[in-house]
């Protein structure tokens, strides 16, 4: 993997860059559609290449249990398993370990923990999320880590931070396929000075690239820009950042300004599943009655498949639950958030960022 930075802003520490993976290219800063499962829910492949989604994300903690890494082996690897020719970015399960798993122990080696789905009893470490995704064969591999909650006590963030730090350390040192890179995960929940300590034990490990996890769990935004601010500067200015699990338009032209170059988050497809379009007029809840006799498309100014439609249909198509009214919705969404960089790239290229923060904070003031 290569990555480089072509651009910095001249008022803040917003930058393009482009990383190359085996997969291809990939022009930064970037939204990674969310495809848990192996696929981004209700879109098919070739929607998503329709729409330019250089790159999808899948879920180690999901797909280990369904359909099983023999499955995926069996398949040659998630890219073939899926059809999906593009890069791939795999996260390591440690955020679902803790936030969805009936917990039974966490120790220094990982985490003894029950199924979502059945109960059944399993073990995730470094080790064992490496073996994962070494066999998922992602372009971009997670380092397994420890994700606190919100809130927390400082104790209990620092516990976390030393067990990612040893954690690292395993998932650095082991031996994935030929194109993969690993991306190290700085934690501390909301102290900065946890943030400093953490980042500051990965650098040395030269990790690919640097991921800033554990935010936008609860906490105000105010407060994440903080942490953002107080993580950055420690991180190697020629490696990529990724903002794990972020977020609305605002936070991310927010952290793009801040120095962050890579992002993902469900909110696109999940705001889509309960009738919630992102547009550049602002949020449509398209559920609405006022929408019963509305023959215009969600956006005028964005121009994709789901245009052809008024929203009218489309909320007669929600409010039936048709399946096509979650996918056009959900065309509608990702297309906007790919559309939404497109523009975010172009205003860092022309010196236009501070106008472009502007709009969008109009648009999208949270």
């Amino acid at each position: 993997m290569h990555f480089n930075v072509k651009k910095t802003a001249p008022d803040c520490r917003a930058r393009l860059g482009c990383l190359e993976t085996e997969h291809g290219l990939i022009e930064t800063p970037v939204f990674m559609p969310v495809g848990t499962r192996g696929c981004v829910k209700t879109l098919t492949k070739q929607q998503l290449v329709e729409m330019d989604a250089r790159i999808i994300l899948g879920n180690t903690y999901h797909l280990m249990l369904r359909p099983g890494m023999e499955v995926i082996q069996a398949a040659g690897g998630l890219h073939k398993f899926a059809n999906w020719e593009r890069p791939l970015l795999t996260d390591s399960g440690g955020y679902q370990v803790f936030s969805l798993a009936a917990l039974n122990k966490i120790t220094e080696e990982g985490v003894h923990f029950q199924s979502h789905i059945d109960g059944s009893r399993h073990f995730l470490g470094p080790r064992e999320s490496m073996a994962i995704q070494k066999t998922l064969g992602s372009d971009i591999v997670m380092a397994f880590d420890e994700c606190s909650p919100y809130p927390c006590e400082k104790k209990e963030a620092e516990a976390a931070v030393n067990r990612t730090s040893g954690w690292a350390k395993v998932c650095r040192d082991y031996s994935l396929q030929s194109h993969q890179n690993i991306f190290g995960i700085v934690q501390g929940s909301i102290y900065p000075d946890l943030r400093e300590k953490s980042a500051k034990e990965l650098v040395p490990l030269d990790f690919p690239g640097y991921a800033i996890g554990g935010l936008s769990v609860g906490e105000p935004a105010e407060i994440m820009y903080q942490l953002i601010d107080s993580t950055e500067v420690h991180l190697p200015k020629e490696k990529p950042r990724y903002l794990m699990g972020v977020g609305t338009p605002r936070n991310i032209v927010e952290a793009v300004m801040r120095g962050v170059d890579m992002f993902d988050c469900v909110m696109p497809t999940r705001n889509a599943r309960n009738g919630t379009a992102f547009t550049w007029r602002g949020k449509i809840q398209i559920k609405a009655a006022k929408y019963a006799k509305d023959f215009e498309p969600l956006d005028s100014e964005l121009d994709c498949y789901t245009s052809q439609f008024s929203r009218a249909y489309l909320r007669h198509l929600i409010n039936v639950d048709e399946i096509t009214g979650l996918t056009l919705v959900t065309i509608q969404n990702v297309s906007f958030y790919l559309d939404f960089m497109r523009k975010l790239r172009q205003a860092i290229h022309e010196d236009a960022l501070p106008e472009f923060y502007d709009r969008v904070c109009g648009i999208y003031p949270e």
